[in-house]
């Protein structure tokens, strides 16, 4: 419960430090940081118009999109706490129940009939698909490592000392950055903040959503920030005592956050055609990381 309740408290705060960011970044003072949570507020409290073209899978999606995210936050520890559920194996719960809200989410805009959300859609599943092989080899990688196969066993087991684990590390933190921007359609692969039919990926595919079920639609983005900084907050604190870790977690978030913030600010948006490239050299990193493994533990001959 542990986990659920500091995750719940970065969601809130983590998508206004990210906008915070790069207001200042461009010198501006832009919104306060409470504004994204004001904003789905005021989308709960309105009611979802929808076409006539759609069906009930329209109406259903948004609904299991967040539900899914929530599943998925409920596999995830916090230092030697582990998550409301634990099992062997639970990461790869971690992922497809992501998937299978972002499969609804991808049917969903096909469900509407427009040419202009299914060319989103496609976009979404190619990048995903693209995503998946990085974020198993990596978790593959720690389970070697750690000899465990869940979330709380792996994390727990982790020890960062040696010059090899630390830059392990630090490539296993790129690559979950990388893949929590893939997957909320940020920079560089998404711009979250353009209208251009061109490049549009995301914000394509939930032109048609409204009210209610927008504010759901938004809260999900929120928490899988949130829920993979989690991750990597995990990479580093490993069972230290509590004292110590949750100031840790808080620390780890802002960071993320402001990273995020900044690399939206500095850095340009990739042409569509390089997006898949970039996402497959993740799957490069994460190989760098699971040949680091098999040198820690002396697996090579």
């Amino acid at each position: 419960m542990l986990s659920i309740f500091l995750n719940l408290i970065a969601a809130l705060f983590f998508t206004g430090i990210v906008i915070r960011t790069k207001s200042k970044a461009s010198g501006r003072k832009g919104p306060g940081i409470m504004q994204p949570i004001r904003d789905v507020y005021r989308l709960f409290r309105k009611g979802s118009v929808y076409s006539e073209t759609t069906s009930f899978i329209f109406q259903l999606a948004p609904t299991v999109y967040f539900a899914s995210v929530v599943m998925a936050l409920l596999v995830v520890p916090f230092g030697k706490s582990p998550g409301v559920l634990s099992f062997n194996g639970d990461f790869i719960f971690f992922a497809y129940v992501l998937a299978l809200g972002k499969f609804f989410s991808i049917i969903s805009a096909l469900d509407t009939g427009s040419s202009f959300e299914g060319m989103g859609a496609s976009r979404e599943a190619l990048y995903s698909m693209f995503a998946e092989p990085a974020f198993f080899i990596l978790m593959g990688s720690l389970a070697l490592l750690s000899g465990h196969t869940s979330f709380q066993g792996i994390f727990a087991s982790l020890h960062i000392g040696s010059q090899i684990s630390y830059a392990l590390a630090a490539l296993a933190t790129f690559v979950l950055l990388m893949i929590a921007m893939i997957e909320n359609s940020r920079m560089p692969i998404d711009d979250p903040k353009t209208h251009l039919e061109l490049t549009m990926v995301h914000e394509v595919m939930i032109l048609d959503n409204s009210g209610f079920d927008l504010g759901l639609i938004l809260t999900a983005g929120y928490l899988k920030f949130a829920l993979y900084g989690a991750l990597i907050v995990n990479l580093f604190i490993g069972v230290i005592p509590y004292q110590y870790a949750i100031p840790a977690f808080f620390a780890i978030q802002f960071m993320m956050a402001v990273a995020i913030g900044l690399i939206e600010s500095f850095m340009a948006r990739f042409r569509m055609s390089h997006n898949p490239q970039f996402i497959v050299v993740l799957t490069s990193v994460s190989l760098l990381i699971f040949f680091g493994v098999l040198l820690i533990l002396q697996k090579f001959v």
